[in-house]
């Protein structure tokens, strides 16, 4: 089976909670599409293998962190499917537990430190590498722009094919992370006007997310800022409400997207932006591989 071949399908599930107060949510799980290459990074990966394919390239070349979920659900699909993949890594070389599935995936590792990586939008940064892997194809950051936001257009069709199975007629409006906005793009262009999408920022301002939005949609959504002090900050709040919800309704969260996105929600909810019987999706991006980095929670993820 190649990548073309696997169409993956994520359950919708309602969901119980008390702070809920009336409002209806129901949770699109992209974590349970597959144990490795899991969330959004999938879908936002769809349009650019295409594109790769029809350029004759035999993998692909992309860009994260050393926490990255888009790298290592790239790798863990590199590795199944039989493509080279390369990854140009921010910061100095580190064994985090994703780096260490990176290696083990096959995955060529480049560590461009902190200046090299924040050069990664000048107009000559993929030249060199371009140069080096003339054979690949390549992605840009979090698997970004118009054929990552194309490849997430699907989640709009999945949901809508669920809403009698659960027995909903229709719903209100979508609510997810955001990190470079690439998926809120996406269900924005696929739903055409239809439905509001609610993009809780897990990253500050400064990030440039809206901006990357605004150059692929211009209306029919909202940004909120959720990032509570900036990218990969985390504070006993958030963590508590992670262990709480997972108690209560056996969902499991993440701390640098999910879980901030859904705890914006509830405070949302708290301040009555959203009155009782507003039916809401909530997407869940996967992302459970980063739950290793915060020992007081379960990793929720199978080690390579």
């Amino acid at each position: 089976m190649g990548p073309f071949d696997w169409l993956p399908y994520a359950p919708l599930e309602p969901v119980q909670l008390d702070w809920l107060d009336g409002v209806e949510l129901a949770v699109l799980r992209l974590d349970r599409i597959d144990p490795l290459i899991s969330g959004n990074k999938w879908f936002k990966l769809t349009e650019h293998l295409a594109q790769g394919r029809a350029a004759g390239a035999s993998g692909i070349i992309s860009l994260g962190g050393a926490h990255s979920n888009h790298l290592h659900a790239l790798a863990a699909a590199g590795k199944r499917f039989g493509f080279a993949t390369v990854g140009l890594l921010r910061g100095h070389a580190q064994d985090t537990p994703s780096v260490l599935d990176l290696n083990a995936f096959g995955m060529q590792l480049h560590w461009l430190g902190y200046g090299g990586y924040r050069a990664r939008h000048a107009p000559d940064f993929w030249g060199p590498w371009r140069e080096q892997y003339p054979h690949l194809h390549p992605v840009p950051e979090g698997g970004g722009g118009l054929a990552g936001a194309l490849g997430c257009a699907v989640l709009v069709e999945q949901v809508r094919a669920q809403l009698s199975d659960i027995g909903w007629a229709d719903y209100d409006g979508w609510w997810l992370a955001a990190g470079t906005g690439t998926t809120l793009a996406g269900l924005v262009l696929a739903e055409a006007g239809a439905h509001p999408v609610y993009g809780a920022l897990a990253v500050p301002d400064d990030h440039g997310v809206a901006q990357q939005v605004q150059a692929l949609v211009q209306h029919g959504y909202q940004l909120l800022q959720a990032s509570r002090g900036g990218f990969a900050k985390v504070d006993p709040e958030l963590l508590a409400f992670i262990d709480a919800t997972e108690h209560a309704c056996g969902l499991p969260l993440e701390p640098l997207y999910t879980g901030k996105a859904l705890l914006a929600l509830k405070q949302q909810i708290e301040a009555r932006r959203f009155v009782c019987g507003t039916r809401l999706i909530f997407v869940h991006t996967g992302g459970l591989q980063g739950r290793r980095g915060f020992p007081s929670l379960s990793s929720g993820h199978p080690r390579v």
